[in-house]
């Protein structure tokens, strides 16, 4: 990767938004981060949050609700989405992890893909862990991979040095055609994993995590004991909604004009007391410990991770943030390794 000093994020920002719409994580004015769109002009100080915002970047890809096709009566027709070219800004090493997990889940999906081919991804490396992070166990942060971003931003431990600006892909170069840049000199790799080692430590080793994880691929869990976890799940979805690699979805069908019909698609959640249920009734997760399992099944199962090279969790911990019932992932996997 190349490396460049640069003196403010705002830079490279006001560079990127000038050909891109640009979107960052900001206060809505109620308490909570989201990522907004900015105007080009924007002059406010790029401030990383200390804590990763409610929703991740999978909504800008994987659409809540989307026209797929319709059916005229006669032939079916594709409805591919309008997109405009797009730059995300300062997105976390977990969520960028994320974003290339649901790459390999949507790699024949044409709406996701046209999204996606669309976006610059500006990553920043983390310099804190955030509260109930556990990133450096899953080797999904704090710093971000050059695999998954297009530039990337590494803030300083001595602010008054600026930040460091890599370049990951050759979009990402392209992007910062125009930008007047100086190449750093300094040992930035080393400087990296200082950084990564210091939030390792502040995360910790997380044994029930590690416990949990290997007492659940060693299948030796009794079914009382996921049933007892069932009972706290309230069926909310809050979990799957805010998990940046969940991707389950329902089919809606819809009259369109005259004898039309609409085919779309929105978000659903494994969690539903319908989800897998069949058109004869049977339903084979019908009991809310069998859906648990499944969920937890398909965040850290082995069989999943050697289908995705990794895990289908980023531990972001945000499912811990918005569980009423209190088994996000640190609550089960506390339960989990419990002898």
């Amino acid at each position: 990767m190349q490396a460049f000093n640069l003196d403010r994020p705002e830079r490279l920002r006001e560079h990127l938004a000038q050909t891109r719409r640009l979107y960052e994580v900001r206060d809505d004015g109620q308490g909570g981060m989201h990522w907004q769109a900015l105007d080009a002009g924007d002059s406010e100080v790029f401030d990383c949050p200390d804590e990763p915002p409610s929703f991740s970047v999978k909504s800008f890809f994987f659409a809540e609700r989307e026209l797929l096709f319709r059916f005229d009566g006669g032939q079916f027709l594709s409805a591919m989405p309008e997109v405009v070219a797009q730059v995300l800004f300062g997105v976390r090493a977990c969520d960028l992890t994320a974003v290339a997990y649901q790459d390999r889940f949507f790699a024949g999906d044409a709406h996701y893909q046209a999204r996606r081919r669309a976006t610059l991804l500006v990553g920043v490396d983390c310099l804190h862990s955030c509260s109930g992070g556990f990133c450096s166990l899953l080797d999904s942060g704090p710093t971000v991979s050059a695999q998954v971003a297009d530039l990337i931003l590494v803030p300083r431990q001595d602010a008054s040095r600026g930040w460091l600006l890599l370049v990951a892909s050759q979009a990402g170069g392209q992007a910062l055609r125009g930008l007047r840049l100086v190449a750093a000199k300094c040992d930035w790799q080393a400087e990296r994993a200082t950084n990564s080692r210091s939030v390792a430590s502040e995360q910790g080793a997380q044994r029930e995590l590690v416990e949990g994880i290997e007492t659940l691929n060693a299948g030796g869990i009794a079914d009382a004991r996921w049933e007892a976890l069932g009972l706290r799940c309230l069926g909310c979805s809050g979990c799957t909604l805010v998990c940046p690699t969940c991707s389950c979805y329902a089919p809606l069908e819809l009259p369109g004009d005259e004898e039309g019909v609409l085919h779309e698609r929105v978000w659903d959640s494994c969690l539903y007391d319908g989800f897998q249920r069949e058109a004869s009734g049977h339903n084979p997760s019908a009991r809310p410990g069998q859906r648990v399992q499944r969920f937890w099944t398909h965040k850290f199962g082995d069989a999943f991770k050697q289908g995705f090279e990794r895990y289908g969790c980023v531990g972001c911990g945000r499912c811990d943030r918005v569980c009423p019932g209190g088994i996000g992932v640190h609550g089960v996997m506390h339960e989990l390794s419990a002898r």
